[in-house]
């Protein structure tokens, strides 16, 4: 009879609460995403490796990356400390700065890998030099989005990809370590952002490169994030920027307020991924108005073409088929696009494609070579394996012009296709 109380407590505990301790309603334990299941798929192993093999590779990439040679090798850098502890910061070696992309992005790989004291640090560097703590600035509340590396700022006004991934790190730390005092109170400087991030007011003043006008990061009829929130460039978006994975997280962990308006905008996203990307090649614009259609205008004359930014959309709505699987379409958009890049030679494709598909350069990246095999998470084809082994057999970038971009998305493409990219 014990037992039988017991399992019935167990089934009833699961039920409530799938995964990590979130309730679920009625309908979300339907689906068999991530978040409700808390298995995560290893590709690497689908393909033959073995763990072992597997997590050696994941930390040998790191220790490259974050602390392997200041010359050839690591885009990590500390930077001594000061009353809150050790400084840590990212550069982009290649243009010799420091960028909030970078610098969220070397938090979250942290977090994924249980290395709190280089979590730390990074943010610590972050909040001393990067955070704009001043009422008559117009970035209030924001971070800089570029630094020299003697950390004075090359612009004083945010992009929001930066505050995106600083906010979902902030919010795993705070679950996988707990919160501390401070600047590592996570929860509370991950609420504090993403409030920011919504609520912004519309703020005009002087920067040290003249006046600014800045207002929140998001769209709100459109439910939608924006490409920048300063005005002279805040009325479109950036595909790359959407991140429904996170979205779903912060419309159940995130400030009460606007959980509702996190919730539409991961819907919002989902949909938007359709209307940006090609029909036949699922390729997506760098930048896309709010309606979908490529933006291209004054000097983002490249913008509506698939470059730089753009090869990290596969890579979001992938993840988000992974935790969540809400939308069958993403599984659809990976296949054309795997499809796409096979035909153009899986060891030679170049990086940069107008939208229906013609190659306008010949540069093999790694950093896109990496975003296709997360893709591999939502794919359904044959063609899907031949991905992720392409990035497994990819060494590590370590050039000087790719160790920065190439090698954080690399970095973080391992972790997504070895299961060990979770929500914690």
């Amino acid at each position: 009879m014990k037992k039988l109380i017991i399992l019935l407590i167990s089934i009833s505990v699961a039920i409530i609460y799938p995964a990590f301790g979130q309730k679920a309603d009625k309908n979300e334990v339907k689906t068999k995403g991530a978040y409700y299941t808390g298995k995560y798929r290893n590709l690497f192993l689908e393909d033959g490796h073995s763990k072992k093999e597997i997590h050696a590779k994941n930390e040998a990439a790191f220790q490259l990356l974050f602390h392997g040679d200041s010359a050839t090798q690591k885009v990590y850098f500390e930077a001594g400390k000061n009353n809150n502890g050790l400084l840590a910061y990212v550069s982009d070696v290649l243009h010799n700065d420091i960028r909030s992309e970078g610098m969220s992005y070397g938090m979250m790989i942290a977090v994924q890998m249980n290395k709190k004291a280089e979590f730390d640090a990074i943010w610590n560097y972050s909040m001393t030099y990067m955070y704009v703590n001043n009422p008559d600035h117009p970035s209030d509340g924001y971070f800089s989005w570029s630094l020299k590396r003697d950390g004075t700022p090359n612009s004083e006004t945010p992009a929001p990809d930066g505050e995106e991934y600083w906010v979902m790190a902030l919010y795993f730390a705070s679950h996988r370590w707990g919160d501390g005092t401070g600047i590592y109170n996570y929860k509370e400087w991950a609420d504090k952002i993403l409030t920011a991030m919504v609520h912004h007011p519309l703020k005009s003043g002087m920067t040290k490169f003249g006046p600014r006008n800045v207002g929140n990061m998001v769209n709100e009829d459109a439910k939608m994030i924006r490409f920048v929130p300063n005005t002279d460039s805040w009325g479109f978006s950036d595909p790359s920027y959407h991140l429904p994975a996170f979205y779903e997280l912060w419309a159940k962990w995130g400030p009460a307020a606007d959980r509702s308006f996190w919730a539409a905008a991961a819907d919002t996203s989902r949909s938007f991924f359709q209307k940006c990307t090609n029909k036949k090649t699922a390729l997506a614009p760098d930048y896309a108005n709010f309606d979908g259609t490529p933006f291209s205008r004054g000097t983002y004359t490249r913008s509506a073409n698939f470059s730089y930014d753009a090869r990290r959309t596969q890579m979001n709505w992938s993840v988000d088929w992974s935790w969540w699987q809400k939308d069958p379409r993403e599984q659809l958009l990976s296949n054309k696009l795997q499809t796409f890049f096979k035909s153009q030679g899986m060891d030679t494709y170049g990086c940069q494609f107008t939208l229906d598909g013609l190659p306008l350069d010949n540069n093999h990246a790694k950093g896109l070579v990496a975003t296709n095999a997360i893709a591999s998470l939502a794919a359904t084809h044959s063609l899907a394996k031949e991905f992720t082994e392409a990035l497994w057999n990819t060494p590590v970038p370590l050039a000087f012009n790719e160790r920065y971009y190439e090698g954080l998305l690399y970095m973080m493409a391992m972790l997504h296709c070895s299961g060990e990219f979770r929500i914690w």
